[in-house]
């Protein structure tokens, strides 16, 4: 029987302790195969982010498609490593920017971006090229809301605060970039925060319930090194930073031992001591799964990592795209590729 759909809060962290408990019984350095590649309707030829939903088993994909007005996003059963249906279903429904050439250089339009799932609400919150955040309601398989978050270019990548029911995405191409937080409670503006003109580019965000705070990485700029911003929902306000001198991050993740892992593989504790820094990672997005207890890099060549000892310990096979997310019950790794479908991987 299929899991339900939506979990409470409470639930989901058990869930993940759960997991957690068991990843540290299991030995890494196993090696992949590619289960399957699910094909895409209408092919897939350009997306950006993706994710996978515990509670539901269900793994969505932004995907831009390869004209304008017809951006999706798609949704795959991670149990069956099955393709389910598109949101919008109808054409004439409101949908996503889809692949839009940029009009100015750097602004890119395109989207959707980022997604995000709020299992309790049974929503999605989207990122897309008109600069809005789009919410999904997943019983009806439609957006039920549109939030401007006031820009030129793509609303990027975002996180979700369930302590204070707040959202952060990024407006990375705007100039200057900036942060928008949204109430869930009210699908509103809560405010914003401005980054310097100098800054190029925000990337991927995380919240702690342990700290409370929600950590951007972005990337070196201008002679300024890369680094992790800590960012408190309430006050809007970046705290501190933690640099990474030796990277310019974009991905990032925090696992359950407290610690930052950023997509090109420095490991950082919770106030900002540089843990490790081992080669051979690099990443757009990057995931951590509590199923294995290993962080998995969404990148051409992409690396497995172990959350323990910090190391790489092995490569996905024939992977090529960007992003990926994993199923925690069942540790398959799903990694769309361009012209190919989303590759379905799992350990031997």
């Amino acid at each position: 029987m299929k899991r339900k759909a939506v979990l409470a809060s409470s639930l989901l962290v058990a869930v993940v302790l759960a997991l957690f408990a068991v990843a540290y019984a299991q030995a890494p350095g196993a090696t992949y195969q590619l289960l399957t590649t699910i094909a895409v309707p209408g092919g897939l030829a350009g997306f950006d982010i993706s994710w996978v939903d515990p509670g539901s088993e269900l793994y969505y994909l932004t995907d831009r498609t390869a004209t304008k007005g017809t951006g999706r996003i798609d949704v795959v059963d991670a149990q069956t490593n099955t393709f389910l249906y598109s949101i919008p279903t109808k054409p004439t429904e409101f949908g996503f920017s889809g692949t839009i050439p940029a009009v100015t250089p750097g602004c890119s339009i395109s989207g959707p971006n980022g997604v995000v799932a709020i299992p309790q609400r049974n929503q999605l919150y989207v990122g897309d090229g008109d600069s809005n955040v789009k919410v999904v309601d997943l019983a009806a398989k439609a957006i039920v809301a549109i939030i401007p978050t006031g820009g030129k270019c793509r609303a990027d990548e975002l996180a979700y605060d369930p302590i204070d029911h707040i959202i952060v995405i990024t407006n990375p191409s705007d100039n200057p970039p900036y942060l928008t937080f949204i109430s869930t409670d009210t699908q509103t503006v809560l405010g914003k925060y401005f980054y310097p003109s100098t800054q190029s580019g925000l990337e991927q965000s995380q919240y702690s319930p342990l700290t409370k705070r929600f950590y951007i990485s972005r990337p070196a700029a201008s002679g300024n090194p890369g680094g992790v911003d800590v960012i408190n929902p309430i006050t809007m306000q970046v705290e501190t930073t933690f640099p990474t001198p030796s990277c310019s991050p974009a991905g990032l993740v925090i696992t359950p031992n407290r610690h930052l892992v950023t997509s090109c593989g420095v490991v950082l504790d919770m106030t900002g001591n540089i843990l490790a820094t081992p080669s051979g990672a690099s990443a757009d997005q990057l995931w951590y799964n509590p199923g294995d207890h290993l962080l998995y890099f969404g990148a051409a060549k992409s690396a497995v990592m172990d959350a323990d000892s910090n190391q790489i310990v092995t490569y996905l096979p024939s992977a090529a795209g960007h992003t990926l997310a994993v199923d925690p019950w069942n540790n398959h790794i799903f990694a769309p590729v361009t012209g190919a479908g989303i590759k379905v991987f799992a350990a031997q």
